[in-house]
């Protein structure tokens, strides 16, 4: 079977038997499936032998590139001793070294690894572990059931993680189905709830939450956010200081702070989690994503030593946290995990990444000039350009232009696979991609964005 014909018929199959996430089938019917067999460094190579740059890290997962040798040896050792064994009662090697490991690394004050399989699960761990910690440890300071959240926040698309997200388009449907929070304006500084302006605004979309905390502290469990860039929202990035004074508030006012840095961390945003930016802890921390490299679906929530210990008791008393999932700790998932870790330090990824950042903003400057950029974000290798039908007015597109879409297949053409969030075009490479990669990825999408929004 000659490779193009195999190609054509995978695609038929995939057509008439695959449902795609967040996808409409009957686009998705009518169009030519990329099948990606293959993958090398920053590079994505499709079932015909072509080759493009993975812009979008896989969806934000892949960290040092594809097929990294020090991660395909760690799978391979693994597996020579076993695939999985579970964590309830029993434990295994590599869950305990990676949990001490991430411990290490970790904000201060985090010292307990709780393992979960992707960021929604994570985050629904975080959540019941909020409201069991207030009913077992502080049951004066009030039920404390619910949670604040920001608005465009999106925290993963289970029932819990959805109630705590912000994005209707994902959510509006499944709205009888949610519980009951309090919401919160993000600081979208573009398009400012306000009509402020940084930084003369001295960030005040601050303000409405700690009203909404002074007056209901009582019944809040916990506030959750994702630390400096709200990503799904349009990688919608916080003004310096926001963070800290977020943890102050939950401080003050005796609220649990929920980091989610599902895809915020290992490296995404120039360190090793978004928090450490403005040396900030949480109570609760929710990983995933980057966490294997991008090879293995693994999640982990951290949490610190005075949550761990509200759940200490008898057996009958009925304290423990009764969760989990049947591959939690997967020893092959927690070696390539640990693999990973191993590579940012061995290679100074982090070092290497700083040169490069800085590097990809001034590739970024030129898109600023193209008559339908209305907003460029960036915070590390983590970028979200708007495109606007009118620069002046900030008129966005109509969702029907499927504008993000297009200049996405447009991009395709040229050899780079990114993936857009609406109207905005979001780029995250591997953090390994080199200075050459990104700028053929930032000519490509500058091109794209012109021959889509000026034809």
């Amino acid at each position: 079977m000659t490779r193009r014909l195999r190609s054509h018929e995978l695609a038929d199959w995939d057509r008439a038997h695959l449902w795609h996430p967040f996808t409409q089938m009957q686009e998705w019917e009518q169009e030519r499936p990329l099948i990606i067999e293959r993958g090398k460094g920053p590079y994505l190579i499709d079932s015909l032998g072509r080759k493009y740059l993975d812009g979008v890290s896989s969806l934000w997962v892949n960290v040092h590139g594809h097929r990294h040798p020090a991660l395909d040896r760690a799978i391979h050792r693994q597996l020579a001793k076993i695939a999985h064994s579970t964590l309830l009662g029993l434990s295994n090697p590599p869950a305990i070294l990676l949990a001490r490991e991430l411990i290490r690394l970790a904000p201060p004050g985090l010292t307990r690894v709780f393992y979960s399989d992707d960021g929604s699960t994570a985050v629904e761990v975080a959540l019941k572990m909020a409201v069991q910690y207030w009913q077992q440890h502080v049951p004066r300071a009030g039920p404390k059931r619910t949670f604040l959240h920001l608005r465009l926040g999106y925290h993963g698309d289970t029932v819990g993680a959805m109630s705590v997200g912000g994005i209707d388009l994902f959510q509006k449907r499944f709205h009888p189905l949610l519980f009951s929070t309090l919401a919160a304006d993000p600081p979208y500084c573009y398009r400012c709830p306000l009509g402020l302006a940084y930084p003369s605004c001295a960030i005040a979309c601050l303000e409405p939450i700690e009203d909404m905390l002074k007056q209901r502290h009582r019944e809040i469990a916990g506030l959750i956010i994702e630390p400096l860039v709200q990503a799904a929202a349009g990688m919608l990035t916080a003004p310096p200081g926001y963070l800290t004074r977020i943890r102050d508030l939950c401080s003050r006012y005796h609220v649990l702070l929920i980091a989610d840095e599902v895809a915020t961390g290992f490296g995404r945003t120039g360190r090793m989690f978004a928090c450490d930016h403005e040396g900030v802890t949480p109570d609760l921390m929710a990983i995933g994503k980057g966490l294997t490299g991008g090879y293995l679906p693994l999640a982990a929530t951290l949490a610190t030593e005075e949550i761990y210990r509200a759940f200490l008791g008898t057996h009958e008393e009925g304290t423990a946290f009764f969760h989990g999932h049947s591959y939690a700790g997967n020893p092959i998932g927690c070696a390539v995990a640990l693999a990973n870790l191993t590579v940012f330090r061995r290679e100074r990824t982090l070092t290497r990444m700083e040169a490069r950042i800085s590097a990809l903003s001034r590739l970024l400057r030129p898109l600023s000039k193209l008559a339908h950029v209305g907003d460029i974000r960036q915070r590390g290798y983590m970028v979200g350009i708007e495109l606007v039908k009118d620069r002046a007015t900030r008129i966005p597109y109509p969702l029907a232009h499927r504008i993000g879409h297009r200049v996405a297949m447009e991009a395709r053409r040229r050899g780079l696979v990114i993936r857009p969030l609406g109207n905005v075009m979001v780029l995250m490479p591997p953090l390994i991609t080199k200075l050459r990669e990104l700028t053929r990825m930032v000519r490509m999408l500058h091109d794209s964005i012109r021959t889509v929004t000026e034809s």
